[in-house]
C-alpha cells in the first residue's frame, strides 16, 4: 500500500470510525443509552430519511395505532437503532468478560442445546432487533458457529469489524455459493449457523410472502439448509434492558411453516419468526430499513403501481 492508498479519505474515514469505537467500548452501558437518548431525538427531526422510513413502516405495520402512538414509537425506535451504533465497539472491542457480565438472562437455551444433543444443526434467525451484536458474541462463546458476512462498504473497516465479530471464535462466510457451501457444512457437523431473515435479497433470491399485512421479498435460503440438513430453525435477539443495564437473550421455537418446502410457505414462516421477535419489544426493531422496496410483479405492472410503493 502506498502512501496516496494510506492517506485516502476513506482510510482516515475508517481510522476515526475505528477509534470512535474503541473510545465507546470503554464507556458504561448506561452512559452509552443516555447518549443514545440525547442523539436518537436529534436523528428524528433532523436526518429525513430515516425518520420517514420509519414513519411510512410503522404506519404500514400498525394501522391500528393512533398516529402519535406510531410517531413516539418512531422516536423509540432510532434512541434503540443509536443504542445499537453506539454499543459496537462494546460488542467487538470490550473486555469479554465485560461483554459476558451484560448479558443479564438467557431465555430458551433448551430450543439449542436440545437439538445438539440430537445430531441436529441449529439455524438462527436473527433478525435487526436489539443488538445483534451481542447475539453473535453469545453465540460464538458457546457453541461453534459460522455466520455470512459481508464487507463493509469502507473496505478499510473491513479487518476491525471481522476480528470484532470473529473474536470469541465464530467463522464468517461469504454471501455467496461458497458461502452456502460451508454453512451446510457446519450444520452438518450439528453446528449452530446465523442466518438475517429481513433483508431484502438480490431479484431471484427471494419470493413475495406476507410481512404483517404487506407482501415482502423474503430470502429462500432457509427452506433449501433445512432441506439438506433436517436442522432445528429457532430465532434468536439480544433484547436491551431499560436505561441500559444490560442484555436478555431469547431463543423462540420457529414458526412451524419454516421447515415447508414450498419456498413462499417457508418464507412466510420466517416473516412470522421476524414479527414474533418484535412483539417482545417493537421499538427495539430497526424500522428505517427500507423492507419493502420491492413490488410483485403484478402490482408493477398495475395502472396505479406508484400507489403500491412506500418509499
Amino acid at each position: 500500500m502506498n502512501r496516496r492508498d494510506t492517506d485516502s479519505p476513506t482510510t482516515w474515514q475508517a481510522r476515526t470510525i475505528a477509534g470512535l469505537w474503541r473510545t465507546l467500548a470503554s464507556r458504561r452501558l448506561p452512559t452509552l443509552w443516555r447518549l443514545a437518548r440525547l442523539g436518537g431525538p436529534l436523528i428524528y427531526r433532523f436526518s429525513r430519511r430515516e425518520c420517514e422510513v420509519t414513519e411510512i413502516n410503522l404506519a404500514e405495520v400498525f394501522p391500528e395505532r393512533a398516529a402519535d402512538e406510531r410517531r413516539r414509537l418512531a422516536r423509540d425506535s432510532l434512541v434503540h437503532s443509536t443504542a445499537t451504533m453506539l454499543e459496537l465497539g462494546f460488542a467487538w472491542m470490550a473486555d469479554p468478560a465485560r461483554v459476558e457480565a451484560a448479558i443479564v438472562e438467557i431465555h430458551g437455551r433448551e430450543l439449542l442445546d436440545e437439538a445438539r444433543a440430537e445430531g441436529r444443526g441449529v439455524i438462527v434467525l436473527a433478525p435487526h432487533f436489539g443488538n445483534w451484536e451481542v447475539l453473535n458474541f453469545w453465540l460464538s462463546s458457546h457453541f461453534p458457529f459460522t455466520a455470512m458476512y459481508e464487507p463493509p462498504k469502507i473496505a478499510a473497516l473491513d479487518p476491525v469489524i471481522r476480528h470484532g465479530r470473529e473474536r470469541m471464535g465464530a467463522s464468517l462466510v461469504p454471501t455467496n455459493p461458497r458461502g452456502v457451501a460451508a454453512l451446510l457444512k457446519a450444520l452438518k457437523r450439528s453446528e449452530a449457523v446465523g442466518i438475517l431473515p429481513d433483508q431484502e435479497p438480490d431479484w431471484g433470491s427471494g419470493v413475495f410472502a406476507p410481512f404483517y399485512a404487506r407482501q415482502a421479498y423474503t430470502a429462500t435460503l432457509l427452506p433449501k439448509l433445512v432441506a439438506r440438513t433436517q436442522a432445528r430453525v429457532v430465532t434468536g435477539v439480544a433484547k436491551r434492558r431499560e436505561a441500559g443495564g444490560g442484555f436478555d437473550i431469547h431463543f423462540l421455537a420457529a414458526d412451524a411453516r419454516v421447515y415447508e418446502t414450498d419456498e413462499t410457505a417457508s418464507a412466510t414462516g420466517v416473516n412470522a419468526c421476524v414479527e414474533a421477535a418484535i412483539a417482545l419489544d417493537p421499538p427495539q426493531y430497526q424500522w428505517e430499513y427500507k423492507r419493502y422496496r420491492k413490488v410483485p410483479e403484478e402490482l408493477a405492472g398495475h395502472p396505479d403501481h406508484k400507489s403500491f410503493r412506500l418509499y
